[in-house]
């Protein structure tokens, strides 16, 4: 039983350390932010999600992942948000992550995704 309840707190703790890598940001924050141009976006859904609607601004890390340098400041402390599909879609982490690699330091998470900020009724942006 022992064996069992510490095999448990272990799962739990490593799940909580998982989930709380990269800081959240919710969509209001994220318009506030996609609006005054204060930070990357990387929209992390694949081409054609992105394509259809995607968050003003936002980077389709689909076309950019093998150069992601290029397409972020310099600054290596800029805000950089990472979003995905939906709060149980885990494709931002390539994005952070890669991010990450690259030696950026604020790097946070938009958990609602791009179906969050629908619902929420804001604003996206076609692929041009």
């Amino acid at each position: 039983m022992k064996k069992i309840l510490a095999l448990l707190v272990t799962a739990v703790v490593a799940v909580s350390a998982y989930a709380g890598e990269f800081a959240d940001v919710s969509v209001t924050d994220v318009k506030a932010i996609a609006t005054a141009k204060t930070a990357v976006i990387i929209d992390a859904n694949g081409t054609e999600s992105y394509n259809a609607g995607h968050v003003p601004g936002a980077l389709n890390f689909a076309a950019i992942k093998e150069n992601l340098a290029a397409s972020l400041p310099a600054d290596k402390n800029a805000l950089i948000i990472a979003y995905c599909g939906n709060p149980k879609c885990g494709a931002y982490l390539s994005a952070a992550k890669a991010a990450q690699k690259l030696g950026y330091t604020n790097i946070k998470h938009m958990p609602a995704g791009i179906s969050g900020w629908k619902a929420a009724g804001m604003p996206t942006e076609a692929a041009k």
